[in-house]
């Protein structure tokens, strides 16, 4: 099992509007709204990084997203 997390910074007000769409993917097991340099922390938990890699394309091609740092773990 594959598990990290992604920090995410959006557009201004746009918030709450990417947190929604993160939620919806598959993989995505927390997203926690924050205040500060980062707006938005991802916790994914996929069976392995084919599934990891594929989740976090998909967090960084949602429109109104600005910036992404990737924290990667690994656990059984």
């Amino acid at each position: 099992m594959i598990k990290g997390y992604m920090l995410v910074k959006t557009e201004p007000g746009k918030e709450y509007e990417v947190a929604l769409k993160i939620r919806s993917l598959d993989y995505v097991s927390d997203v926690t709204i924050t205040y500060g340099l980062w707006d938005i922390v991802v916790e994914i938990e996929a069976p392995g990084m084919p599934d990891f890699d594929k989740t976090v394309m998909l967090i960084r091609g949602i429109k109104g997203i600005e910036q992404t740092a990737t924290l990667l773990g690994h656990y059984q």
